[in-house]
């Protein structure tokens, strides 16, 4: 897979939306909350403030741990229908309905280490933003991630990752190459770099992404979790 280490102003642009206002711009789609209690996540907008809402409960020790009872278990074993997709990593201390104090039929999730966009993950992202209505896509990495310093490692001291987790680092090396010898933490640069550039890859290789951002019924952001406050913050 090839990518580039793209500016956090390319992005947002890419994306319709702009560095100040990426949580107030991002457009209108059709309902997409499973729950009648909850307030609708009608745009991407509502979507994504959803989500941070429940991170800061997260982070503040007031999670209400939503949608997780037998009952919520049996109005949705009929159907789905998530109000955001996440593409995170996944590191065990990485889980999105935690972090974000969501719960059953809340997200789609997708997980693999680094958190990188390939053909399968594409797919089942494109599946979740056409069947259910997905307005909002979060891309979403976190510090200190292993796969970004296994691909560091092998950047700066040579040889080859053991087995299958050369795949990972043949696909993070673009991204993270460019980094090495740079000023300040290169973990960090590359874990912010990386995140941006999934974000554009969604936007540059698919065209029902780009249909669904173009018509603004989805808005696509990239963020970043803190592993030692909790905190999620938009890049």
């Amino acid at each position: 897979m090839s990518q580039q280490t793209v500016s956090r102003r390319s992005v947002l642009a890419a994306g319709g939306l702009t560095a100040a206002g990426a949580v107030g711009a991002l457009g209108l789609a059709t309902p997409a909350s499973a729950h009648p209690t909850e307030p609708p996540a009608l745009t991407p907008t509502s979507a994504l403030n959803r989500l941070l809402a429940g991170n800061k409960r997260f982070y503040k020790g007031d999670a209400r741990h939503p949608h997780q009872s037998m009952k919520d278990l049996h109005d949705l074993a009929a159907g789905q229908h998530p109000f955001a997709v996440t593409l995170g990593c996944a590191d065990s201390r990485v889980a999105p309905e935690l972090l974000f104090d969501q719960g059953l039929g809340d997200l789609f999730d997708n997980r693999v280490a680094g958190n990188i966009v390939d053909d399968l993950l594409l797919g089942s992202i494109e599946f979740a933003i056409e069947e259910f209505g997905v307005p909002l896509i979060v891309v979403l990495g976190h510090e200190r991630c292993g796969a970004i310093t296994a691909t560091v490692d092998v950047i700066e001291h040579g040889g080859e990752a053991a087995g299958h987790i050369g795949s990972i680092v043949a696909a993070l090396r673009p991204v993270v190459e460019p980094l090495v010898g740079g000023p300040g933490d290169v973990v960090e640069a590359g874990v912010r770099a990386n995140v941006l550039a999934q974000v554009q890859y969604l936007l540059d290789h698919s065209e029902i992404v780009q249909e669904k951002v173009a018509n603004g019924t989805l808005g696509v952001v990239g963020a970043r979790y803190d592993l030692d406050n909790g905190k999620v913050i938009l890049l």
